[in-house]
């Protein structure tokens, strides 16, 4: 008998399921803090959803920007500046009153540069400054004008009284056991997340109890949630879908990351520098057979897996650009062309640069083949078949924050190949722009161009949803020409719940934003 086998036979996999009115689920792994300040990756954005409120959110349903804590707001200057009224009687999880204190507090504690916090890039970028008024009431001061200030206010609040200063120990206590006023109190050790409801005025959750444990095997996290081991699976893999789809107990559900999927291009390395070169690997790259060898693909399908984007949004965005075409399939004809105008020459087949064979270093960002399976090696496999040596490798998630993010892999690799995800803002200025200061910080590879920062500076003065639809249409089209990024596709991400879990809206990108209207009939 296989250990996969063992493992669904067993009583427990990873979480205490014997707690009456608990909702038990996996997730790809647990999250790396509680604190919010520090959040760097999915499954952190996931578990700050349900502990922390944010200022402001975006409905599940209706896409609106919402807020549970702001009772009402005064916009400033045509959007320089907001003043926000705090709902009355919020609490934090130990009993103590939100305060205007508190929301200037979670302000300046992303303000403080002494806070290495992945997230907080956007509001050093935008706010000015937090000013707690004598009335209860909060402005904040932006450092231009926003055409919806509304947006640039998506952090959580953290409570002032839980921290000496701004500056905060990534390791201290709080990173296990936080104290928020969202939905749920958690409490985080090495095996799994618990979530107890916390009475509040401004939620009213009907779930008793949630549990988180880290899902392994993916083929272990379905049986188990088809053998009742479990009550969800925050993401099933494309190729386990149909059995699941085939079952009366478990449903399907999209979880819209809104995320696309890339190859970076180091345009800084040897042959890479030249247009032409990154022209033609994006003609020998086949999307469509990527997809089909990695992801699945049902030509039928009405709601398909995967489909394939030109540019750096996703189809329902109003910044993608229709006008600019998708490669699906592979033109090794016109990539030799395209070689050959750059100065390169074919030996044996293999294609050589200043007299040296042209060798690409590959990085795939590791936690991506559990949705598309073997990615690395197929993508390697069609480079080296279109000429190109390739030596590949993965890269964890830790060195993915903490290295690939910050661009310090630029001098190892040549591609690499990762996910981005929007949060409250469709803003992808921190990949292309300019490294310089808090410019540029996700910028994979370093990559620099005066015309592209100029549009992005266009995106960044815009007064209203036009002007910045403008300008990042005429992004994309400038993007597909350079060629800094070879762009995939959109992976229609899909969680599984157990029919017990009723009124499970999942909300784009925060998944548990509307948690409060979850039941469970267990």
């Amino acid at each position: 008998m296989s250990v996969r086998h063992l493992l669904v036979g067993s009583a427990i996999i990873g979480l205490s399921l014997t707690t009456a009115g608990t909702v038990t689920f996996y997730d790809e792994s647990l999250p790396s803090t509680m604190n919010p300040l520090f959040s760097r990756s999915m499954v952190d954005v996931r578990a700050h959803e349900l502990t922390f409120d944010r200022v402001f959110y975006r409905s599940g349903v209706t896409n609106d920007l919402k807020s549970r804590v702001v009772e009402k707001f005064m916009t400033i200057d045509n959007g320089a500046g907001l003043t926000l009224f705090l709902k009355p009687g919020i609490k934090w999880h130990d009993g103590r009153p939100l305060s205007a204190e508190d929301v200037c507090f979670s302000v300046d504690v992303l303000l403080d540069p002494a806070n290495a916090s992945p997230g907080a890039r956007g509001y050093r970028e935008s706010i000015k400054s937090c000013t707690a008024n004598k009335d209860g009431s909060v402005t904040v001061a932006f450092k231009r004008i926003f055409h919806n200030p509304r947006e640039r206010l998506g952090f959580h609040l953290i409570p002032k009284h839980m921290f000496p200063s701004t500056t905060i120990d990534p390791a201290g206590a709080f990173s296990t056991t936080p104290v928020g006023t969202g939905t749920m109190q958690a409490v985080r050790d090495r095996r799994e997340v618990r979530y107890t409801p916390f009475a509040n005025p401004h939620h009213a959750t009907r779930i008793e109890g949630l549990a988180q444990a880290e899902g392994q095997d993916p083929f272990v996290q379905v049986r188990t949630l088809l053998n009742s081991g479990v009550h969800g699976v925050i993401s099933v893999a494309p190729r386990l879908r149909p059995e699941i789809a085939a079952s009366d107990d478990v449903g399907l559900q999209s979880y819209d990351l809104r995320s696309w999927w890339f190859v970076a291009v180091n345009t800084a390395r040897d042959a890479l520098s030249n247009r032409d070169v990154r022209a033609a690997l994006d003609l020998s790259i086949d999307r469509s057979a990527l997809r089909q060898l990695t992801v699945g693909y049902t030509p039928d399908d009405p709601d398909p897996a995967c489909t394939f984007v030109s540019g750096p949004f996703v189809p329902s965005s109003p910044y993608y650009n229709r006008a600019v075409a998708v490669h699906e399939g592979a033109d090794l004809a016109a990539a030799a062309e395209r070689m050959k105008a750059a100065g390169a020459t074919q030996i044996n087949g293999r294609w050589m640069w200043k007299g040296q064979p042209i060798k690409l270093t590959i990085g795939l960002h590791a936690p991506l083949e559990t949705e598309a399976e073997d990615l690395l090696a197929q993508l390697g496999n069609q480079l080296q078949q279109a000429g190109f040596d390739r030596q590949v490798f993965k890269v964890t998630n830790d060195d993915w924050a903490r290295k690939a993010l910050p661009g310090q892999l630029a001098g190892q690799f040549d591609l690499l190949v990762g996910k981005w995800s929007f949060g409250l803002v469709e803003d992808v200025n921190p990949l292309f722009q300019t490294r310089s200061g808090e410019n540029g910080a996700y910028n994979l590879f370093n990559y620099s161009n005066p015309a592209v920062d100029g549009l992005l500076a266009k995106y960044n003065a815009a007064r209203t949803d036009t002007e910045a639809r403008d300008a990042y249409h005429a992004l994309h089209a400038m993007l597909a020409t350079e060629l800094p990024y070879l762009f995939l596709w959109r992976l229609n991400t899909r969680s599984a719940w157990r029919n017990e879990v009723r009124n499970n809206l999942i909300s784009p990108y925060f998944y548990f934003t509307e948690f409060d209207g979850w039941s469970f009939e267990g």
